[in-house]
This record gives structure tokens, C-alpha cells and sequence, in this order.
């Protein structure tokens, strides 16, 4: 989608149809960053859709054509923390995770084009949706470890119910980025398009005027059905890789664990190098937090995945990785990162109670 902002429009726009609504993130110069204003915005645009009968489903995209939503403003949270202003840096990742919840739970379909870079608070929208497509221009990834974070917005929950066996620990820990097709293939987006026919598919919702079931799920399928004839069913498989990710992360529950079994590695020996080197860039803490996390939040309710990422979040907000990491990677971007410990090896246990 190509609709850019202007100077002086509102961070969220709002578009009215017959049956649907649809929400546009409209700071594209910023990769459609979400900031507490927009999140306030978009919970707005809910309490709207809600109560107008005629609304019956609602549609998210990113203005320009870089990305959806790179993810939560990183530089407002870390200055927040460094300043001790208000908003806290707490008050925004509350907001931004019940309007996520909020999201999981609403009363109506949501279909969300996921076009270009789609990271962090983007995942966090797009996993709460019954429609997700991708494009060839598609990036998926929670890269949050280094920066010193860790995948929020629900991840170390919902990821179990959407990806194959080993890859919630995998993508979390790593960080590895799925392109395009490779988004549908682990569970990220549920549909492939190519970018052209974009304009072609928001016209067909925009004129949809059939009824849909008042229940979620089967309005959903009714749409589905609609709009199959659009999508590209040729997704690539890669077994050899499900089955690496399967034996080498899938249940692990210790990050030493997980790399002496790498360090034997005889199959997808390319796989398993990328894996140190990624980590050797990660903040040694929020690796740890991560796989924590993980294990904690495996099989529970999402609000209690919900509640255990704010828990995290505090604690890491209040570590030096953080604002450390963002300095490194955001700011100075001299991308050394002086680590607090340095090593995995010396994390230990966490004193995180979730």
C-alpha cells in the first residue's frame, strides 16, 4: 500500500466502508513505529467499531511501502527509562500490550496486510489477527534480544500455536528473519500475495457487502472464502530444516544446553554456526529472559502471557543491556554493545519472578 503521510495528518488514519473499517499506521519515515499516541488512537478506533453494528470486520496496513509496522518506537521507551519522564516507559508497554490483548479477544474479524518489514509491536498486531498477508517484500522478525529486550507482545505464547515444533524457541532466541513466503511456511502470516494485487484486495474488502456470522471465527471463514481466489497456495517446504529446528530447540530449557548439542553438530552445520554467531551479538540477559520466557509462557492462557511480559519488561527496562543496547544499535550505532554480564555463562539464574 502506497497511501504516505503528509505533514500535519494524524499518526492513525481511519477509512469507513459498508461493513468494514480500516486503521492505517501513518508514520511511514519511521517504518510505522508504534508510539503511545497511536496505540491510544487505534483503541479509539475499537471502542468505534465495536459499537457500530455495521461495521463487521477491520482491516490494518502501513502507510508507504517500506513496511506494516517495524515495531514499538525503541527510542521514546529508551528515553523514557534514561529520563524518567512521563509517560514511563511502563505506562507505554501496559498500553501497548492491552491493546494487543485487546486485539485477541475483539468481537470481529481482522485481516492485516502485513506488506514489507513487520517486526515487534507489528508481529504483536498481526498475531492477534484471523487474516495475515504476506507479500515477496515481507520481513519477519523478533530481533529484540539485541538490542536487549526480548520478544514481547505476547510471542513466547502465541508462537506455540502458530509455528512447527522447536521454532518458538528458535525465532526468539535468534532472531532469524522469514522473507515472503518463508512467513507463511513457519506460521507467521497465514496467506501469500504478491504486493501488485494489493490495491486489488483492499478494493474487494472495501466493497464487500455480504453478511457475516456475529461469531469471530466463522465470520472469518466466510471471508476466507471470498477471498481465496486471491492468494498463492505455492509455499515452499523445508524439512530438512523443521526437523534441525525440532531436534535442537524444540522443549530446551537451558541456553547451555542448546549450544553444547550445536557444538556436536552433524547435519545443517551452516544452521547451526548462524545460530552462534547471532547469539554472540545478543545481550547474554535477555537470551536467558527469552528462553524464561518461553518455557514459562508455553501452553498458558494469552492473558497470562500478557501479564508475564510486563512482569519481564520491568526487569529488563531496568537493566543496563537496554538502554545500552539501543545506544549501540539505534543511536551511536557503533554496534558494540558492552554487555552486563558479558557471557551467557554468567547470567545464571534470573531473579525474575513471572
Amino acid at each position: 500500500m502506497t497511501e504516505l503521510k503528509s505533514q500535519g495528518e494524524p499518526t492513525v488514519l481511519v477509512h469507513r466502508h459498508d461493513r468494514m473499517m480500516t486503521i492505517v499506521l501513518n508514520r511511514p519515515k519511521v517504518l510505522n513505529s508504534l508510539n503511545l499516541e497511536m496505540i491510544r488512537l487505534i483503541d479509539k478506533v475499537l471502542d468505534e467499531a465495536e459499537a457500530e453494528k455495521g461495521c463487521q470486520f477491520i482491516l490494518f496496513y502501513g502507510a508507504g511501502e517500506r513496511g506494516f509496522c517495524a515495531g514499538g518506537d525503541i527510542k521514546a521507551l529508551a528515553q523514557a527509562v534514561q529520563e524518567k519522564t512521563a509517560p514511563s516507559a511502563e505506562k507505554i508497554l501496559e498500553e501497548e500490550y492491552d491493546l494487543c490483548l485487546r486485539l485477541h479477544r475483539f468481537a470481529k474479524p481482522i485481516i492485516v496486510l502485513a506488506d514489507g518489514i513487520t517486526m515487534g509491536a507489528g508481529l504483536g498486531l498481526a498475531a492477534a489477527a484471523d487474516l495475515v498477508v504476506a507479500t515477496e517484500r515481507t520481513r519477519m522478525a523478533m530481533p529484540e534480544t539485541r538490542i536487549g529486550f526480548f520478544p514481547d507482545v505476547g510471542a513466547t505464547g502465541w508462537m506455540f500455536s502458530k509455528c512447527p515444533e522447536g521454532y518458538p524457541e528458535y525465532l526468539g532466541l535468534t532472531g532469524y528473519e522469514m522473507v515472503g513466503a518463508e512467513a507463511v511456511r513457519v506460521g507467521f502470516a497465514s496467506h501469500l500475495l504478491s504486493s501488485e494485487r494489493l490495491p486489488e484486495l483492499a478494493a474487494a474488502l472495501e466493497g464487500y457487502s455480504g453478511s457475516l456470522s456475529p461469531t469471530r471465527s466463522q465470520g472469518a471463514q466466510t471471508l476466507f472464502a471470498g477471498l481465496d481466489h486471491f492468494f498463492d497456495k505455492n509455499i515452499p517446504m523445508n524439512q530438512d530444516m523443521d526437523e534441525w529446528v525440532a531436534l535442537y530447540f524444540a522443549g530446551k530449557s537451558s541456553i547451555a544446553e542448546i549450544m553444547k548439542s550445536l557444538r556436536q553438530c552433524t547435519i545443517q552445520t551452516h544452521l547451526c554456526d548462524g545460530v552462534f554467531t547471532r547469539l554472540a551479538e545478543r545481550s547474554p540477559t535477555a537470551v536467558v529472559l527469552t528462553l524464561k520466557l518461553l518455557r514459562h509462557n508455553e501452553a498458558q492462557p494469552i492473558e497470562a502471557v500478557f501479564r508475564a511480559d510486563l512482569k519481564a519488561a520491568r526487569f529488563i527496562v531496568a537493566h543496563p543491556d537496554y538502554v545500552e543496547g539501543v545506544r549501540a544499535r539505534l543511536v551511536d550505532k557503533d554496534d558494540k554493545p558492552q554487555w552486563q554480564p558479558a557471557t551467557i555463562e554468567e547470567v545464571g539464574d534470573l531473579d525474575i519472578k513471572l
